[in-house]
Parts: C-alpha cells; sequence; structure tokens
C-alpha cells in the first residue's frame, strides 16, 4: 500500500541527504518485509542519475552492478549487495546537473511552437550522391583529426548560444 511508497520515497531522501544509517534502516526495512530486492535496485539505478550524476559517473555502473547481482542470486543473498550500493550512494557526491539540463531540454521542446529546426546540413550523414549534392555534411569538421577542439556549431541556427546547463525553468 502506501508505506511501500513511503518507504522508498524515505530511502531516497536519506541518501540524498548523505545519512548512510538512515539509508540502511530504510533499505532493510523494506527488504525485510518482503520488498523485491529488483524493485529496489531498478530505484538506486535512477538515483545514480538523477541524484549523483556526474558528480560520480562510477554511481551508475555500481547500481547496474547491483541490480544485475539481485538478478542473479536473489533474496537474501543480494541483500548484502543492495546495501553496499546504499551507503556508496549515500557516502557519494551529489550532483543534479545532467537531470536539471535534459528538463530544460524537454522544456525547450514542448515550448516550441510550429515545425522543430532542421538539423544543419554540416550534420547529416550523406550515404548517397544526391545528399552530397545537396550540401549533407558538407564543412564536418571531424574532431578526432584534430589536436584541439573544433570550432563548428552543432544545435539549429535557432537555438546558436543556447546552453541548457545554465538556463534555469522559471
Amino acid at each position: 500500500g502506501e508505506e511501500h511508497y513511503n518507504c522508498i520515497s524515505a530511502l531516497h531522501k536519506s541518501m540524498r541527504g548523505s545519512d548512510e544509517n538512515a539509508s540502511l534502516y530504510w533499505l532493510a526495512r523494506m527488504l525485510e518485509g518482503g520488498e523485491d530486492p529488483l524493485y529496489v535496485a531498478r530505484r538506486l539505478v535512477r538515483f545514480a542519475s538523477e541524484d549523483i550524476g556526474l558528480a560520480d559517473p562510477l554511481a551508475l555502473t555500481q547500481a547496474v552492478a547491483a541490480y544485475q547481482g539481485c538478478h542473479f542470486i536473489g533474496m537474501p543473498e543480494c541483500e548484502v549487495i543492495l546495501a553496499q550500493c546504499v551507503v556508496y550512494f549515500a557516502r557519494a557526491p551529489k550532483s543534479i546537473e545532467v537531470y536539471r539540463a535534459y528538463s530544460n531540454v524537454k522544456e525547450c521542446l514542448r515550448m516550441h511552437t510550429g515545425p522543430l529546426p532542421p538539423v544543419p546540413l554540416h550534420l547529416r550523414n550523406a550515404p548517397t550522391r544526391l545528399m552530397k549534392n545537396l550540401g549533407y555534411a558538407k564543412g564536418y569538421k571531424y574532431n578526432p583529426m584534430y589536436k584541439e577542439p573544433v570550432e563548428q556549431d552543432y544545435l539549429p541556427e535557432e537555438l546558436k548560444g543556447t546552453d541548457f546547463f545554465k538556463e534555469r525553468k522559471t
């Protein structure tokens, strides 16, 4: 019932708040109460990107490994796998930078009126002669061929200069 959602919320917020003791408590309360360990593991995968993100990119690897470990061995043996992951997450630095930036991109798409801007010609693939003749891929600079990053636009003209990492939803 409702307690299922209350407990996962408490676990999530305890990890977000870097409280390893409370995180372990809520995890144990869920598992000892019969919660599906794969449900908890799925929530940890989401938490890894949503709340830890680029502050510790290995968090996602930890979460996926925990999910796979739980899938392989099940309860009760997988409880320690989940406990390790939960403590790792509670102790990890937190960042919502990617989560916020992606939300800003979605908002940009939702608020756009009319047809979405076309993909710039230089970014289009040109597998046929016709496409090459139409200017597809013309002027594209293949970054690995240069010692330094090249100056090149990757967003449509209408979005030139947009920085979704700095934009804030109102």
